[in-house]
């Protein structure tokens, strides 16, 4: 089996790799029978010199490999016809802006799987980059604080190495006496609660937290039962209410009241209550002051995120009396932070982590039969058609959604 490490084309460019030189080496040294070479990119963190040097052959033309690894979407003029090609298409969610995508896909008879559907059993990701977006998300929501009340100036992510540089950074600063809520249960909450950890924050109980004042900044880490409740007061349990939320409220106002600064790291799904709305965000007792918001789900359950930021210009201000962007300086301005693209600024890491992740737990399905049924549970499209699995997106290739 020939194995394709592909250029990334999308725009704004992304250096991220599926694969860094190092651990392409194991890849080969654990199934010496599989051939990889590396499609010859001048953006990649990666240089072609390091993939050469460690003996593997680059080259401009992928057309005799079986399989295709990527990162972000492929452009559809760029897709090689019968091919299994492994990127995000952001298409399961029924993206209205690759539906394009998935139909050309399915017209070039490739196989796709997407990283995000490559889960075990019981629906649990393998593979992501949730990790670096938590690590980034954080550090950027502190760049953010400093930045508004002129305490530090935090360094871009983007301008740095590698997140031993981003932490080294973080050790310069002083922490201001912040009430800090973190929302989440996943990677990308683990990855902000590692900033916090590191900054020395204390976490603290949510009952401390919300009845007790501190001199020291302090966190409390938030799942999907503190901040929802069931509507006719039993007790919620967290799995019924990812496989049906209706019944469901927000129950994030008491946190509200009591967190100057709010970083989303929770999944959000269908159907789910918001945490706070525009007219939350209006009254008296809400005291939030910046959110880093690394979920990013526009126009939803985080109501002061009404557009993804970009790198370039990460931080906006939005105004919760009348609803609109502003200066993130202005004093009734909730500063924002809702980078959607995240790990990107740790391009390095972020490589190096996601190789790890799927070298364990998809490489070997291609030598061992797919004995854990990694491929099946993955594969989206097969045969010019969409699978059994996938077959909910059907309407959405026919653009009846």
């Amino acid at each position: 089996m020939k194995f394709g490490i592909i250029r990334e084309r999308k725009n704004p460019p992304d250096r991220r790799v599926v694969f860094s030189p190092q651990k392409l080496q194991e890849f080969q040294q654990k199934f010496p029978e599989a051939t990889i070479v590396i499609e010859s990119s001048d953006i990649r963190v990666f240089s072609d010199d390091e993939y050469s040097q460690v003996g593997f052959e680059v080259t401009n033309d992928l057309s005799d490999c079986d399989v295709l690894l990527g990162v972000k979407e492929v452009p559809v003029d760029h897709l090689i016809p019968n091919k299994t090609y492994f990127f995000f298409s952001h298409t399961i969610k029924k993206q209205p802006y690759n539906r394009k995508l998935l139909q050309v896909i399915l017209e070039k008879n490739i196989n796709l799987i997407d990283h995000e559907t490559i889960i075990k059993e019981n629906g649990a990701r393998l593979i992501g980059f949730g990790r670096y977006a938590g690590l980034v998300g954080a550090y950027n929501g502190f760049r953010a604080i400093g930045l508004k009340e002129g305490l530090f100036e935090l360094p871009k992510v983007e301008t740095l190495a590698d997140l031993n540089a981003m932490k080294k950074e973080l050790d310069k600063i002083t922490v201001p006496n912040l009430k800090i809520a973190l929302s989440g249960s996943g990677k990308v909450a683990f990855g902000a609660k590692e900033i916090l950890d590191h900054l020395g924050i204390k976490q603290v109980s949510d009952a401390l937290y919300l009845t007790s004042k501190f001199t020291e900044p302090v966190y409390c880490l938030i799942d999907v039962m503190e901040y929802n409740r069931r509507i006719d007061g039993k007790v919620g349990d967290k799995f019924a209410f990812y496989d049906n939320p209706t019944g469901y409220e927000s129950n994030f106002m008491p946190y509200a009241k009591e967190t100057d600064f709010f970083i989303a790291g929770h999944f959000y799904g269908d159907g789910a209550p918001f945490l706070f709305t525009r007219e939350d965000a209006k009254k008296n007792e809400f005291n939030i002051k910046y959110v880093a918001d690394i979920s990013c789900d526009v126009n939803g359950p985080v109501a002061s995120t009404i557009r993804p930021s970009t790198i370039a210009d990460p931080i906006y201000g939005y105004d919760p009396i009348n609803e609109n962007e502003v200066d993130f300086k202005n004093d009734n301005a909730i500063t924002v932070m809702a980078v959607d693209n995240l790990p990107c600024e740790l391009p390095k890491d972020a490589s190096e982590g996601f190789g790890d992740m799927f070298l364990e737990h998809v490489i070997p399905a291609f030598y061992n039969n797919d004995k854990d049924g990694i491929l099946a549970r993955a594969q989206m499209t097969n045969n010019g058609k969409l699978t059994e699995r996938y077959a909910y997106l059907q309407n959405y290739v026919d653009s009846k959604e």
